[in-house]
């Protein structure tokens, strides 16, 4: 599996498989190690932040740089695990884990009023002021039972957003 030149075996699709908790069919997975392969243009077994920002839709993505810091050199397996947040088989747990990885941009656990306005500033680019931005989140933290003073933990991102209906998906094509 470290060399994209080589095929999948069954074995490297069920391993693959149950490390991402059966998020994708076996049919999917060889699906994405085609496109694994396809990003994979020195075929090292593994990507690149560059060659992830080779993809349109990643590229003009406002959470690019903040994905990139946890994409940069992804092998197969980890890049499908990356991916298995946006299956409509991930649990609610999963995709909040995946979203509190994206706010604790320094991994330390804990996200800070600060890491919350970094990434609605990634999101919302100059349609709204910085002032506009502390509004709102002082508003949502507050509704949630928290202060701008707050660090949150995970447990905090699943008490507020683990009754949310959560959809984060993007559909695998199959060939």
């Amino acid at each position: 599996m470290g060399n994209t030149s080589s095929m999948l075996t069954q074995y490297d699709i069920e391993e693959v498989q149950q490390h991402c908790n059966n998020a994708f069919s076996q049919q999917e997975i060889v699906s994405l190690y085609e496109r694994f392969c396809q990003l994979d243009r020195n075929g090292g077994g593994f990507v690149s932040g560059e060659e992830f920002l080779s993809v349109p839709e990643f590229a003009v993505n406002p959470l690019s740089q903040r994905l990139l810091r946890m994409l940069d050199g992804l092998n197969f397996k980890e890049f499908v695990a990356f991916l298995s947040a946006f299956s409509p088989r991930a649990t609610v747990q999963q995709k909040i884990e995946f979203i509190f990885k994206v706010y604790d941009s320094d991994g330390n656990g804990k996200v800070t009023v600060n890491d919350m306005l970094d990434v609605l500033h990634d999101l919302t680019g100059q349609f709204i002021s910085e002032q506009q931005r502390e509004q709102v989140l002082t508003k949502v933290l507050e509704e949630a039972g928290y202060n701008k003073e707050s660090l949150l933990v995970m447990s905090d991102f699943v008490k507020i957003l683990g009754s949310s209906g959560l959809k984060m998906e993007v559909e695998v094509p199959v060939d």
